[in-house]
């Protein structure tokens, strides 16, 4: 939000940015929740209850958040909640089980993003209001599915705390996969520098605009 703001400085009126903070909300308070509900779900079905021991298999927010992660979302646009608890060991293939139920967190955003684009299509062949559209679209289009694109895309890359590391972990040594493991905290400190100085945003950018405009297609747009 931080940066819709910079982009947007002169131009947003007391309307957008409040519309802006509901969406926001929506996402911190929903749509993080239902990822991290993904992958306690998809252990679940794979053999792995730990999460819903641990109280994840819940749509409640407080179960999930994580302060650093959410902070990121706010600011950056991209981030994630606390890592869903999974004992690999319950799995049948303990290395497969681990990288589908990290992969059903990205597949959940991107399946909200499809939902908001087929949302926003809906409203535009239904809504003949210009300006009810204006403030449609800023909801579904500029935050729920381009933040959904970004946080799946996000999320996959092979950087602890996030799913591609326990996804690519899948092909990866056990050793080199210990390393990340252990050193994950310092790992995403210094993803959090490298979002705030921009040297990820040209790669993110690209695979963003890839998928999105898929999606937008498929709706035909």
């Amino acid at each position: 939000m931080l940066l819709w703001l910079l982009e947007n400085r002169g131009s947003v009126s007391f309307a957008n940015l409040l519309f802006m903070i509901a969406a926001y909300a929506v996402m911190v308070l929903v749509m993080l929740p239902i990822h991290e509900l993904a992958h306690a779900f998809a252990a679940h079905k794979l053999g792995d209850d730990t999460a819903k021991w641990n109280g994840r298999l819940t749509l409640n927010p407080m179960a999930h958040l994580d302060l650093q992660g959410t902070l990121m979302l706010v600011l950056f646009g991209v981030g994630y909640a606390r890592p869903v608890p999974i004992n690999p060991y319950n799995f049948r293939n303990p290395r497969k089980g681990m990288a589908l139920s990290a992969l059903a967190g990205p597949v959940s955003n991107l399946l909200m993003a499809v939902l908001s684009v087929g949302v926003f299509r809906l409203c535009v062949a239904l809504i003949p209001n210009a300006m009810v559209l204006a403030y449609l679209y800023l909801i579904l289009i500029d935050v729920f599915a381009w933040i959904n694109i970004r946080l799946a895309v996000f999320n996959l890359l092979p950087i602890p705390p996030l799913d591609g590391s326990k996804i690519f972990g899948y092909f990866l040594p056990d050793r080199l996969v210990y390393t990340m493991e252990r050193y994950s905290r310092q790992i995403s400190l210094l993803l959090m520098v490298l979002l705030f100085v921009g040297v990820l945003d040209r790669p993110l950018s690209f695979l963003t605009n890839l998928i999105g405009g898929a999606i937008f297609r498929l709706f035909g747009f």
